[in-house]
Formats: C-alpha cells, sequence, structure tokens
C-alpha cells in the first residue's frame, strides 16, 4: 500500500501532471462568476504552470538539474576496486517480451545503460553480479546480461520495489555469502540517495553511478523544449525530493518511510 501511494503521489507532484493540474486549477478559477482576487490567482497558476512546463521540458535546464542531483563523482578506475560483488539496480524501464529478440526481455535505454556498465566493470574486475529489482525487471536485467554480454549473475533478487528494499533484501543474499563491500551501480542522480540505502543495511559501498550529462551544446536546440529534457528533469526533481525525504525521515529514525 505504502509504494502504491509513493507511486501516485509521485506521477501526480512531478511534471508533467503537476503541472497541469495547477493549470487546470488555475483555468477553473477564472471562471466568469470568479472573484476578481481569484481570477488573478488563476492566470498566475494557469501561465506559471504552464511556463514550468516549458521549461522544465527544455535541455538546457534538464541537464543542469541532472547535473545538480549527481553528487557522486564517477568511479576511479585508476585505483583496483575493494568491492567484494557488484550490484546493479534496477528501477528503469524494460519489456518483458521483445520481438525483436525473439520474444526475450529487454532492457530500455536507462537500464540498458546501468547494464552495459555493470558489465564493464565485471569484465574488468573478474567481480561477482547482483541484480536487484521487481520480478520482470531481474528477469529481464538477467536475460540482458547473459545474453549480451556474457555474465551470468550469481545472485538475483526480484523482490524489491523501491530502493529501500534494493538494500535490504540484497543484503539478505549477500551477506550469507559473506560479501560486505560492493560496487554500486545506478543511474547518476540516483546513486547518491541509493548508497545511503545500502550503507544503511549494513555495506561498504564504492559508488559507480552511470549517466552523467554530457557537456552543455550552445545549438536553438538545447533551449527548446522535448519530451526526453521533461523526463530527464523529472527524474532530477524526484531525486532531489527523494533526498530531502531521507534526510527529514533518517532525522527521526525513520528509515523506511524514507525511502522513495
Amino acid at each position: 500500500m505504502l509504494i502504491t501511494l509513493k507511486m501516485v503521489l509521485r506521477t501526480l507532484v512531478l511534471p508533467p501532471a503537476g503541472p497541469l493540474l495547477a493549470a487546470a486549477a488555475g483555468a477553473w478559477l477564472l471562471r466568469p462568476q470568479a472573484s476578481a482576487r481569484k481570477r488573478t490567482l488563476g492566470w498566475g497558476l494557469l501561465l506559471g504552470s504552464l511556463a514550468s512546463l516549458w521549461v522544465l521540458a527544455t535541455p538546457v535546464v534538464a541537464d543542469a538539474l541532472i547535473r545538480a542531483a549527481a553528487r557522486v563523482p564517477a568511479l576511479d578506475l585508476s585505483h583496483p576496486l575493494s568491492a567484494q560483488a557488484i550490484v546493479i539496480l534496477g528501477g528503469a524501464k524494460h519489456r518483458t517480451t521483445a520481438p525483436e529478440y525473439g520474444g526475450e526481455p529487454a532492457a530500455g535505454a536507462e537500464l540498458l545503460e546501468r547494464l552495459t556498465y555493470g558489465a564493464y566493470l565485471a569484465h574488468r574486475t573478474a567481480l561477482p553480479v547482483l541484480v536487484t529489482g521487481n520480478r520482470k525487471e531481474a528477469l529481464a536485467m538477467r536475460r540482458v546480461l547473459e545474453r549480451d554480454f556474457a555474465i551470468e549473475p550469481r545472485w538475483v533478487e526480484q523482490e524489491s520495489r523501491d530502493t529501500f528494499e534494493n538494500a535490504e533484501f540484497s543484503a539478505r543474499m549477500l551477506k550469507a555469502a559473506g560479501v560486505s563491500r560492493i560496487a554500486l551501480v545506478t543511474d547518476a542522480a540516483h546513486e547518491w540517495r541509493a548508497l545511503h540505502e545500502f550503507a544503511g543495511a549494513g555495506f561498504v559501498v564504492e559508488a559507480a553511478p552511470v549517466g552523467f550529462p554530457s557537456l552543455p551544446e550552445d545549438t536553438l536546440l538545447h533551449y527548446l523544449p522535448n519530451t526526453s529534457a521533461l523526463a530527464r528533469s523529472t527524474q532530477a526533481l524526484y531525486e532531489m525530493l527523494g533526498e530531502v525525504a531521507r534526510e527529514s525521515f533518517a532525522a527521526l529514525g525513520l528509515r523506511r518511510q524514507a525511502a522513495l
């Protein structure tokens, strides 16, 4: 129930639904019978919401937000890892059946980027791999690693629904195998919050973020809105809000409620 509630609130608060709902409220306040004060508020809500949606959908703003959320630097591969295992987080888009792969599972772009980097680290270090996510995510992750990267995950955690459960359920498997030091692979914007969850589950974490935004491009298209940029802005805002929630609840000793 808690997981479902968080997903609903996330959808309603963050773009595009959040600004659109605010715009709808503004339009409702512009009814002919409304007072002048309400109509002024309505125009403010309507125009402000639509303007925020436009701004958040521009690549220059989206990349700036991702850089702000990506508080952990890239892994320094000039030094050997102290980790005993590589953990790759699910949570990104996947397909349970892909016709082009003969109906087998496939990973979406973000998840594939995590898997590619996790596989790169596994080949470079020969460390065993754990994948974690819900049942369908974990199945897709395992199959992509086996089929496309010749890596067979040693552990497949397929019951988790959020970052907290990723950490807790992975800990059960890894600690039973004597693993306490991990390299944690997830999106650059998500890494800061994820490493705190895994540290809270008792791991020594080497952060291995992936998907840093490229340097800004000084072109007109970088200032025009598109759906990809809006998705990146939404992801960054979600991670920022998630970190505020984590710190607030952690201060009260409520670690489980802090996980988004």
